[in-house]
């Protein structure tokens, strides 16, 4: 499957995930609003994710999917026998974990959200103690994600991420008159299950009770990961001081920030996830044939590629997010005990992280570039000093801003991360072929679609528009014909990636 076909499919299953979890995020709130209770709920679900991140998700790029990839081309058995031994010994490390980090919870939580009231940081100790156990589930969908990805089969992982969305949905609509918030836990439990179980079809009989440390892709994991895991205490230290300050700035900051974090995700999930998972078994199979340094000319096609097809997607959506904020946060999640006061906060909170969305984009992809040349350290060293741009921002604008100060630092963190990334890569692989044009044409062609929808919704009266009906098909029509004149003007520009997209859209219709 060539790259622009991968990332298609890569994205169509991101479609469907993405759009579950906004309807999760619907759910939520509506159910809850952007009240303390979403506070306590959103502070405690950051902890398994960030223990995730620390034991698997840092290094399936990074390690994982370069050495699996490598292993998957010599020999299935030995592929096999990897993959088991990494699957066991993640799940024991989480499961060696689990115990003290349940049995501690009340005093960590209590240095965590210092800013909670005692009843909400109360309830964010009870829910983190019975969301914990989801962690193994998580980490082992973790290793089997990593080994669809370097065997180039992208449909079980995408499926996954959207049994995950589907179970918190399914717990909390079935559960939350019952069970209140704790429904929402029921529902991470159930995702978590349910995202393991589709990922373990795949592997089949090929599983085995092995651990064998000795294997030397075992060890080369191992080196690959240590610099990334380093990296990893750093920015879950700056997570924990994101959490710790918004805990501070008010009730319903955190939420506010959370929702708004579900719309950056949007455009990041559906291009930069997709784009970079499709490019980078791609650009480990030709590090792996580009001599000691990692870098010809096929790597060099393939990276350019990526980041042109990053570039042309994600910079009319930012567009379109930022021009109808308003609208598509009323849309979105504006029902129930979401109020009118809660769409404002979380559309200022959103147009705060706006400017570092592109950024955060094509660092997903730098960073893979780094990681399939075996290069884990520099991407962490970066990221470590972008954490530091982070502090210095949000403490600078705290005490003016507020929450908002903190979607600002973090985009300043995106920004810094993705400038010195970039730099670092130019001067690594050297000049990649049709960037500046490319770059050119997708921010001109972006700044037009955005004043072109700031200006028509006012017109049209689409920023004040009332009720879901007349506000879906107002974003509907935009959407639509935003699509249709960004299309036209890069095919009247003749941009190449446009029928790159256009076919592999065309060939999945058919194989359909």
């Amino acid at each position: 499957m060539n790259i622009a076909g991968a990332a298609f499919v890569l994205m169509l299953g991101n479609l469907a995930s993405r759009l579950l979890g906004l309807a999760r995020e619907q759910v939520i709130a509506g159910l809850f609003g952007a009240s303390a209770i979403t506070d306590a709920f959103t502070a405690a679900s950051r902890v398994p994710l960030t223990l995730y991140d620390l034991l698997i998700g840092g290094i399936i790029s990074a390690a994982l999917v370069p050495v699996f990839a490598e292993s998957a081309l010599e020999d299935g058995v030995s592929f096999r026998r990897l993959v088991s031994s990494a699957l066991n010994l993640a799940l024991l490390a989480a499961a060696a974990l689990l115990v003290p980090i349940i049995w501690l919870a009340p005093w960590w939580m209590g240095a965590f959200v210092p800013g909670f009231d005692e009843p909400t940081r109360a309830l964010a100790v009870r829910l983190v103690q019975w969301m914990l156990p989801a962690l193994l589930f998580m980490v082992g969908a973790g290793v089997l994600a990593g080994a669809s990805y370097a065997q180039q089969r992208f449909l079980r992982p995408a499926a996954a991420l959207a049994s995950y969305n589907a179970g918190i949905i399914l717990g909390a609509l079935a559960l939350h008159r019952l069970l209140g918030v704790g429904a929402l836990v029921v529902g991470v439990l159930l995702g978590a299950v349910g995202q393991f179980v589709i990922l373990a079809q795949g592997l089949g009989s090929g599983y085995a009770l092995d651990l064998n440390l000795r294997l030397e892709p075992m060890r080369r994991i191992g080196l690959l990961a240590l610099p990334v895991f380093a990296g990893l205490v750093v920015s879950t230290i700056g997570v924990a001081i994101d959490t710790y300050l918004a805990s501070g700035t008010g009730e319903g900051s955190l939420a506010a920030l959370r929702f708004a974090t579900t719309l950056v995700q949007l455009p990041l999930g559906l291009v930069a996830s997709a784009v970079g998972l499709a490019v980078l078994p791609a650009l480990s199979r030709s590090a792996a044939l580009g001599g000691a340094l990692g870098v010809g000319d096929d790597y060099r096609r393939t990276l350019a590629l990526g980041i042109r097809l990053v570039l042309l997607l994600v910079l009319p959506a930012t567009a379109f997010l930022v021009a109808l904020r308003d609208p598509v946060v009323r849309l979105l999640f504006q029902h129930g005990a979401f109020t009118a006061g809660d769409t404002l906060r979380t559309a200022n909170a959103f147009l705060a992280y706006a400017p570092g969305l592109p950024a955060a984009a094509l660092d997903q992809l730098f960073i893979y570039a780094f990681y399939a040349r075996k290069n884990t350290l520099t991407p962490v060293l970066v990221g470590v000093a972008a954490v530091g741009v982070y502090l210095v921002v949000a403490l600078l604008l705290l005490p003016r801003w507020g929450y908002l100060a903190l979607a600002a630092a973090n985009s300043a963190q995106w920004v810094g991360h993705a400038v010195v990334l970039g730099l670092l890569l130019w001067r690594a692989v050297g000049a990649l072929p049709g960037l500046g044009r490319v770059a050119l044409v997708g921010v001109a062609a972006s700044l037009v679609l955005g004043l072109g929808l700031a200006v028509g919704s006012g017109v049209s009266g689409l920023t004040d528009a009332e009720g879901t009906l007349p506000l879906a098909v107002g974003l509907a029509v935009a959407a639509g014909l935003s699509l249709a004149g960004y299309v036209a003007l890069l095919a009247a520009l003749r941009v190449p990636e446009l029928g790159m997209v256009a076919g592999a859209f065309r060939r999945r219709v058919r194989g359909a």
